[in-house]
C-alpha cells in the first residue's frame, strides 16, 4: 500500500540533505563547542554556521538567535524570561484565545503567580483584530504575545500592525512563528517583533531543537544556569548535531520557499474544492485567504473525526483532528471553539497539512477514499 502523509503541521520528515549534514557531528566532529582545542572549535564552527543560517531565514542579526530544545521551550522562555519586567510593575500580558498550549498554558501559570493576562478573542475566521489589542493596553502592559500562524487552521495574524501599536506604547512583542517559518515569508525586521519562536521539526529538520530570536536590547532572565552557553541565557552543552541539522533545514527552506508556497497552495486548493464539491455538509474553518499555503481545516458535520482518522489510516492516509498536543490530551480544540462554530462541526473536523512530498496523485487518492469513507 502506498502511504500518504498529510500531517506536516504535526511534524515533518528530516530532509536527507539535513541528515547528511548532521552525521559527521555524531562521530568525526564530536567535540564540545566550549572546548578550546581543535575538536571543540570544529564543533563550534558548526554551531556558528547554523546560527547564521537560522538568522538569514528570518532576516535577523546572527547574535540575536538563541538555540533551544524546540518551539515549546522557545515560547516558555519568551514569557518567563521577562520576570524582571513583571517585577518592575509591567506585569500585564496581552495574548489571544487561540495560542498554542505552550503560550496559553504558560500565561495561565503566570496568572497564578500574580501576572495579569488579557486574552483577546478572534473573529469567525480566527484573526485577532489589532484594534482590540490596542484597546486592551494598560499602563502596566509589558508584553504582547500573539501567534503568527495558527497550527490547526493556518490563519495568519496581522503581526506587523500589532507591532506598530506596541511600538507606540513601548511594549515588547513576541510571536510564536513555529507554524509560519518555512511556510511563508518571515522577516523579523519587517514584522517589528522583539522575540520570535521557531521549531526545527516543522521545517524538515530534526526534533528536539529550535530557536528564539531575541532582539538586542531585550533582557531575559537565564532559562538555565550553568556553564554560560548561549550568551549565558541557556546554559548546557549544545546539541551540536541537532543544531547543525536545524541550520541546514533553514538554509534549504530559504532557497525553496517561493516554489514551495506556490505548489502547496495549488494542491491544497484542489483538495479543498474536491471535498466541498463531492461531500455534503462540509465546511472550511479559518481564514480562506490569510492562511498558510499547506493547511486545510475542514469539518464533516455529523461525522466523528477520530473515526475518520482511523479509517483513513487503515487506507494508508495520515491526517489529524488538529493539534498533536490536543490529540494527546484529548481536550476540545480551543482554536476551533474560538471561531464560534458548533460542537457538531468541531467533533467532525479534520486537519490536512501538506508538505514537500505531497503530489497531485496523493490529492486524487485522498479524495476518492474520503468520499467512500464518509458515505
Amino acid at each position: 500500500m502506498n502511504k500518504i502523509y498529510m500531517d506536516y503541521n504535526s511534524t515533518t520528515p528530516v530532509d536527507q540533505r539535513v541528515v547528511d549534514e548532521m552525521l559527521p557531528y555524531f562521530t568525526e566532529e564530536f567535540g564540545n563547542p566550549s572546548s578550546i582545542h581543535s575538536f571543540g572549535q570544529d564543533a563550534l564552527s558548526g554551531v556558528d554556521m547554523a546560527r547564521l543560517q537560522v538568522s538569514q531565514l528570518i532576516g535577523a542579526n546572527v547574535a540575536d538567535i538563541i538555540f533551544t530544545a524546540g518551539g515549546t521551550e522557545s515560547n516558555n522562555f519568551a514569557l518567563t524570561g521577562l520576570s524582571n519586567l513583571y517585577k518592575s510593575g509591567r506585569n500585564h500580558i496581552i495574548t489571544s484565545t487561540i495560542e498554542h498550549s505552550s503560550v496559553y498554558g504558560q500565561c495561565k501559570q503566570l496568572e497564578a503567580q500574580g501576572v495579569e493576562v488579557t486574552y483577546i478573542p478572534t473573529d469567525e475566521f480566527g484573526q485577532v483584530d489589532p484594534s482590540e489589542v490596542s484597546a486592551a493596553i494598560k499602563e502596566n502592559t509589558g508584553l504582547i504575545s500573539i501567534m503568527y500562524a495558527n497550527n490547526e487552521y493556518g490563519t495568519i495574524q496581522r503581526i506587523k500592525e500589532i507591532s506598530a501599536i506596541a511600538k507606540d506604547n513601548n511594549i515588547i512583542v513576541h510571536t510564536d512563528a513555529v507554524q509560519a517559518v518555512g511556510k511563508i515569508q518571515v522577516n523579523v525586521q519587517d514584522l517589528g517583533v522583539h522575540m520570535l519562536s521557531i521549531s526545527s521539526h516543522k521545517l524538515y529538520g530534526p526534533k528536539g531543537v529550535g530557536a528564539l530570536f531575541v532582539k538586542r536590547g531585550i533582557t531575559l532572565s537565564p532559562l538555565l544556569i550553568g556553564g554560560g552557553q548561549e550568551e549565558k541565557r541557556r546554559s548546557g552543552t549544545e546539541n551540536v548535531p541537532g543544531i547543525v541539522g536545524f541550520g541546514k533545514a533553514c538554509e534549504l527552506a530559504k532557497g525553496n520557499l517561493g516554489n514551495s508556497m506556490a505548489t502547496l497552495s495549488i494542491l491544497r486548493d484542489k483538495l479543498q474544492k474536491g471535498i466541498l464539491d463531492t461531500i455534503s455538509n462540509t465546511f472550511v474553518n479559518g481564514h480562506i485567504l490569510d492562511r498558510t499555503p499547506n493547511t486545510l481545516n475542514i469539518s464533516f458535520a455529523g461525522r466523528d473525526s477520530e473515526t475518520l482518522v482511523v479509517q483513513l489510516d487503515l487506507e494508508g492516509i495520515a491526517v489529524s483532528t488538529g493539534s498533536a498536543c490536543g490529540e494527546i490530551n484529548r481536550v476540545p480544540s480551543r482554536s476551533l471553539t474560538a471561531l464560534g462554530i458548533s460542537d457538531e462541526r468541531i467533533d467532525g473536523t479534520l486537519r490536512f497539512s501538506l508538505g514537500n512530498a505531497t503530489t497531485e496523485e496523493d490529492i486524487t487518492r485522498v479524495l476518492e477514499v474520503l468520499k467512500l469513507i464518509v458515505q
